[in-house]
């Protein structure tokens, strides 16, 4: 059976736009954009991220030792474009075990973001506080060629992962982490990258598909 679209908040069920509603209607969450189908990985799923997307497509890069892509997802429909994109990537983590990683750019109000961290809400809310930030993130893309420093907060996640959110181009930029303990490569330099940048050679290693992203 094909997947279905779904509500970015939640991951249930939406109506499709009708002759009384050209909204996608969340039963919960009332109209939202339609959060698709995962993309498998590859340089297909690759192509159909980054198609008409209105955010950054972000990926760590140099990847972590033994990490691969593992996944895309998108929010929006052929209406709207694309507005958040998550990548994740997988690997060996720092301190046992394997470990996944998805990070998303989104539109404020979006919500997946904060669904894949398993907060209440659509935004990340009070993590700005004027508190220090507790890790940075280099960015770059088409919007910032010469790259530049984002501050990122940890955020109260679920407990079977780890949570950071700033904001990068005019988006919130979120990295979600499980297990929580994998939290600790966000204390290493990380660099992201956008994959819509024109003339990008990057020979991404691609491996199998994230569960996470199905959350």
């Amino acid at each position: 059976m094909m997947a279905e679209p779904m509500c970015p908040r939640c991951a249930g069920p939406v109506s499709a736009p009708s002759l009384w509603s050209s909204d996608w209607v969340c039963g919960v969450h009332g109209p939202v954009l339609p959060r698709q189908p995962s993309k498998r990985p590859g340089p297909e799923g690759l192509a159909a991220a980054v198609h008409d997307a209105r955010v950054p497509v972000w990926v760590p890069w140099p990847l972590p030792l033994g990490w691969l892509v593992t996944g895309f997802v998108t929010v929006g429909d052929d209406r709207s474009g694309a507005r958040a994109a998550a990548v994740a990537v997988s690997g060996p983590g720092l301190l046992s075990g394997p470990a996944d990683m998805v990070v998303i750019a989104e539109e404020p109000g979006i919500g997946l973001g904060a669904h894949y961290a398993g907060l209440e809400g659509s935004d990340p809310g009070e993590v700005f506080d004027g508190s220090p930030p507790h890790v940075k993130l280099d960015v770059s893309g088409p919007a910032a060629t010469c790259g530049h420093s984002v501050s990122m907060w940890a955020v109260a996640a679920e407990p079977d992962r780890a949570a950071y959110v700033g904001e990068a181009m005019g988006n919130w930029l979120w990295t979600v982490l499980w297990p929580a303990e994998a939290g600790v490569l966000m204390l290493e330099q990380q660099n992201l990258l956008d994959l819509r940048e024109p003339g990008m050679d990057l020979d991404l290693p691609f491996g199998a598909h994230c569960p996470r992203l199905d959350l």
